[in-house]
């Protein structure tokens, strides 16, 4: 990588805001009084990644989610379904 592509790379990031999103994390972990045992944990949670208890409570109810979304869309086709026969049978009459 040459130097111009750095330059342009860090300029880029001091505009986007991440040097100083990372810096402040950077910061509050160095004044955090009890250091975890994770530093990589702790900046993940910090810049917003969830636990991975957090992301498995999102996977499940992602999954919900899209269960009930099948049995909408069965509950919607079979409603379809009742009308095309009501407006059959009132035609007929």
């Amino acid at each position: 990588m040459s130097e111009s592509q750095k330059e342009t790379f860090r300029k880029y990031l001091e505009q986007a805001g991440a040097i100083d999103v990372l810096v402040k994390v950077l910061v509050q972990l160095y004044e955090e009084p009890s250091k975890p045992k994770q530093a990589l944990d702790y900046i993940k949670q910090c810049l917003g990644s969830p636990t991975p208890a957090e992301y498995e409570a999102l996977i499940a109810e992602r999954d919900g989610l899209k269960s009930q979304l099948e049995e909408a869309h069965q509950q919607i086709a079979e409603l379809q379904a009742r009308v095309q026969q009501l407006e059959a049978s009132a035609e007929a009459s």
